[in-house]
């Protein structure tokens, strides 16, 4: 007796778009259900190498592609390590597993991105494209038990459990009338010779019984040809069958390493951000062979994680072929050929940024998680921070390298300057940044939760400290009249007010020179953890209930200040300059992005003093 289960409400929608909305080309079904087959084979080969008694399974694998005109239907039969009852289920029952119905609302509300939904390695159901029905015939190397389960794509699946002689996956679709052209034998040596020729295992096509068998791919190994006699189109398709995305590359990297240890890498940096960039399981994308032998996809020692967008292949003869997993984690020359991918890595980036624009792709893409090497990488730590671009203050058109903030320091300038917070344009407009501007001296706008962790551990870059705005040692000799300043003993009345005032909200009111047109700002104590990075701790409930007190910084140059000082003389007006403080402090915290305390005392008041201006 079958069992009938339903497709789940988000994967009926992903159906849909992936059949109407991803592939721009239908023959590209065909490509995605033979790599799967490769994957098969690959992954079968390597099971063999730890299991023995798998060992027969694995001989003589192949990919066949049996066309039949008569009943219009395409089979592709490999002889990898097949599926049970559960795989069935889990793998082709669902799409992804999380995110899925939260990804699907997004794209339906944004037609554009649903070229993201490659990342979800959703290539087997770009059969239902050409497709009546699919029906998958599989059994599971080293058990006995085969399955069928079939689908028209819309409704759900059946699984039945079937008759097979050996382990592997028999796909047969059912076509549809006007896709009669993909039992045509021409039109299908066509498209594996475009998409599939680098797969490395045969491709055989059935002709039939008076036919015979023609192998229709050259089944070498891409990465291990010389450079020159591949063409950008095979490194393409190439990428498209490791990375299983669907855009282009943005870099491609060829090479040999000779030496001590010999290794051949083909690497690619896509073009466009993976949608699980940041998701805390994600893996590397480096697939590991031993002499062409498909070792693991999962060796986490090969790339370190702020490159873990780097997609591609790395063999070595130096390595054994029965290696287990814990075996990699120890071996030293997986880490050998770690330092050797990562310096090859970064040199080619250094060649790449030449081209602003072009490297900008990058940036744009990945260097979030890229600069995350300045706080795990010490080996390469100036490296990467050179390699790294962000917002300035004083350069708000284009992005900046540390060295072109270097080369336009102010003559005496003591530290490379930097101020930390969630948005560029507030940062741009914070009220610290004010006398910097002034003086011509350039902030770097960093608003990246990992700028706060770096900038703890490179403290300097070319013998240039590297410094938060709050601990400038700069002197702001900036030029203004002393007669448009509080007096002395007025401003030390009027700050020792605010203390009281604000008592238990801040730790303490001190005078700056740092401000030129705000009244008040908000700041730290040296050593003390940054607004920003308390903020972010707490939105992770890391710091639930620690929240330190600032300092609260007064402008006695502001008329605003100056009116105070005086006021605050007039016992009859201490309660007009009382509400004014808390206004001005709201005021600090709107500036640094913090949520007030009291917003409804706020809209009343700013109400209020709008009123009495009119």
């Amino acid at each position: 007796m079958s069992d009938k289960m339903e497709f789940k409400a988000e994967v009926n929608k992903l159906l849909d778009i992936v059949i109407n909305s991803i592939y721009s080309e239908k023959q590209i079904f065909l490509r995605e259900l033979i790599s799967n087959a490769s994957d098969a084979c690959d992954k079968l080969k390597y099971l063999a190498l730890m299991n023995p008694d798998l060992a027969q399974s694995a001989a003589n694998m192949r990919i066949v592609l049996t066309p039949d005109a008569e009943h219009n239907t395409l089979k592709i039969t490999d002889n990898g390590i097949g599926m049970n009852k559960d795989d069935l289920i889990n793998h082709l029952g669902t799409i992804a597993k999380s995110g899925t119905a939260d990804f699907v609302n997004n794209v339906k509300d944004n037609g554009s991105d649903v070229d993201l939904i490659g990342k979800f390695g959703v290539g087997f159901y770009s059969a239902f494209m050409v497709a009546d029905k699919v029906e998958i015939l599989t059994r599971k190397a080293g058990e006995n038990a085969a399955w069928k389960w079939v689908s028209d794509g819309i409704g759900g699946f059946e699984i039945d459990e079937a008759q097979k002689e050996n382990n592997g996956t028999e796909i047969t679709i059912f076509l549809k009338e006007a896709e009669k052209q993909y039992t045509d034998t021409i039109y299908l040596r066509q498209i594996v010779r475009l998409y599939s020729d680098h797969i490395n295992y045969p491709i055989v096509l059935n002709l039939g019984e008076k036919g015979g068998e023609e192998v229709i791919n050259t089944g070498s190994a891409l990465w291990a040809k010389n450079k020159a006699e591949i063409t950008k189109e095979q490194y393409n398709e190439f990428y498209h069958h490791v990375s299983k995305n669907f855009d282009e590359p943005w870099m491609t990297l060829h090479f040999k390493a000779e030496g001590n240890i010999e290794y051949t890498g083909l690497l690619f940096i896509p073009e466009t951000q993976p949608y699980d960039l940041f998701q805390p399981d994600r893996k590397n994308g480096l697939k590991l062979y031993v002499n062409k032998v498909f070792i693991s996809d999962k060796v986490e020692e090969l790339l370190p994680n702020y490159l873990r967008f780097v997609k591609g292949v790395v063999d070595s003869s130096d390595l054994p072929l029965n290696i287990s997993r814990e075996m990699l984690q120890q071996n030293p020359m997986i880490a050998k050929i770690r330092s050797g991918i990562v310096s090859r890595i970064l040199k080619e980036l250094k060649k790449r940024r030449d081209n602003y624009d072009d490297y900008m792709k990058f940036w744009t893409a990945f260097g979030t998680a890229f600069k995350e090497g300045i706080y795990e990488d010490f080996s390469n730590r100036e490296e990467i921070a050179a390699l790294s671009y962000f917002n300035s203050a004083l350069n708000q058109e284009k992005l900046i390298s540390l060295d072109d903030y270097v080369a336009s320091m102010k003559e005496g300038q003591k530290a490379i300057y930097y101020i930390t917070g969630d948005d560029v344009n507030v940062l741009a407009n914070n009220p610290q940044l004010e006398a910097f501007k002034a003086k011509g001296i350039d902030v770097l706008l960093l608003v990246d939760p990992i700028d706060e962790f770096w900038t703890q551990v490179l403290t300097t870059y070319k013998d240039k400290a590297i410094k938060h705005i709050s601990q400038a040692e700069e002197t702001f000799d900036i030029e203004r009249s002393q007669s448009q300043k509080a007096k002395d003993d007025n401003l030390k009345k009027l700050t020792d007010y605010m203390a009281q005032v604000l008592n238990g909200e801040i730790a303490k009111v001190t005078t700056t020179d740092k401000l030129t047109n705000s009244p008040v700002s908000l700041t730290v104590e040296n050593g003390q953890m940054s607004i920003h990075l308390e903020r972010l701790m707490r939105n992770h409930q890391q710091q639930t209930a620690f929240s330190s007190l600032r300092i609260l910084e007064v402008n006695p140059y502001h008329p605003l200040i100056i009116k105070l000082s005086e006021a605050v003389l007039d016992d009859n007006l201490k309660m007009k300059v009382s509400d004014m403080i808390k206004i001005l402090y709201d005021q600090a915290l709107i500036a640094e992005g913090e949520a007030i305390k009291n917003p409804s005392f706020f809209a009343e008041k700013l109400s209020e003093y709008l009123l009495a201006a009119v």
